[in-house]
């Protein structure tokens, strides 16, 4: 509980430095997660000077009561919830009150609430840029979760074989991650062989693995709201010559990559670390997504590394690093890991080197 007080102070700090903004409002369910530490709010008010609340409806309340000790908890009826927040924007005086996001309808309902003697603005920024850089407590549970992850794709690696469905496949290693304990996954996992590899979501099909298959898997646990992502890339049975070929650029790319991610490099810089490799190997063009994404409550959040972004890295970043080669009607190799940044470089939390058929 004290982890998410002081992220409500670190918003406080960071928003009420504007002028005349003194109220936030936050509906975003992860956004609601990451204050909380619960996951069944429907709203929570911060206010300039006053204590925050949290707003939930009668089917979480008594859950709410059980884990929020430390916030005020407002019981909503259906249909009062921007009414409720209206009064107490009174109690507290606020004139002008940010929103980190909402719906168009629910935005109209909001302002007719408040009246015109409110000023209301939507502004998510202040927020993302705190949940960018992790704390120690979520920097732990994202470890747990990469440990969770890691042993799903060791899972994996025993499991991929010829005559396999990729679903049974995918049930394998998330029933392995349950075992361990993760609360679930972080994305619907992939299992994609033959020609699906070539697309870099390429699902879960009922389709059998076949010998000689190029499998990419891309599997993510969740422990306690926090998420991690992994991908490796196999064969069912001896790779051809040009598969190990594909998959050794796509290592290099990765591995120098990763070697990239510092404190204070730009994210572009890294991304194109990873593409010149690639792209000198001539398949560049084979290239067809960004080399990773931040990682934490979501599994795709700030920041980006991609050849347009304008992100720097910062000590507490956690990020994806995955370079891939997809080539259409044959098959693609994708590795990739979660990194932490840290102030002498990166750490991959998720571990696990598989070559192709072998470890």
């Amino acid at each position: 509980m004290a982890s998410t007080l002081k992220r409500i102070d670190a918003l406080k700090q960071a928003a009420f430095r504007e002028d005349g903004i003194d109220g936030f409002l936050i509906f975003n369910s992860t956004n609601l997660t990451y204050f909380t530490g619960f996951s069944g709010a429907s709203a929570l008010l911060i206010p300039k000077n006053g204590e925050s609340r949290v707003y939930v409806y009668g089917v979480n309340y008594a859950h709410a009561k059980a884990e929020l000790g430390e916030f005020m908890v407002e019981l909503v009826e259906r249909g009062e919830l921007m009414t409720d927040i209206a009064k107490q924007t009174k109690v507290f005086k606020i004139g002008k009150l940010l929103v980190d996001a909402l719906n168009i309808e629910s935005w109209r309902a909001l302002a007719e609430s408040l009246g015109d003697e409110k000023e209301l603005a939507a502004d998510n920024s202040f927020i993302r840029e705190l949940r960018k850089v992790k704390d120690k407590k979520e920097i732990d549970l994202m470890r747990k979760a990469a440990e969770l992850t890691s042993e799903g794709m060791r899972v994996a690696y025993e499991t991929v074989a010829a005559g396999m469905r990729e679903y049974e496949v995918a049930a394998e290693i998330e029933y392995a991650m349950r075992k361990q304990g993760s609360s679930g996954t972080a994305f619907e996992t992939i299992v994609a062989s033959g020609v699906c590899s070539a697309f870099p979501h390429g699902g879960c099909s009922d389709r059998k693995i076949r010998e000689g298959d190029l499998v990419v898997v891309d599997v993510g646990a969740t422990y306690k709201f926090y998420r991690s992502d992994m991908t490796r890339t196999f064969v069912a049975g001896k790779p051809s010559e040009k598969q190990k070929k594909v998959y050794q650029i796509v290592k290099t790319a990765q591995e120098k990559a990763v070697e990239a991610v510092k404190p204070n490099v730009k994210t572009k810089d890294v991304d194109g670390v990873a593409r010149k490799i690639i792209g000198d190997a001539g398949y560049g063009e084979q290239f067809v997504h960004n080399l990773g994404h931040g990682v934490g409550l979501e599994v795709h959040e700030p920041p980006t590394l991609g050849p347009d972004s304008t992100d720097t890295l910062e000590v507490g970043n956690v990020v994806t690093v995955e370079p891939g080669i997809y080539l259409v009607s044959y098959g693609g190799v994708r590795i990739e890991d979660t990194v932490l940044v840290r102030r002498n470089g990166a750490e991959k939390l998720t571990i696990g080197s598989y070559a192709l058929g072998e470890e």
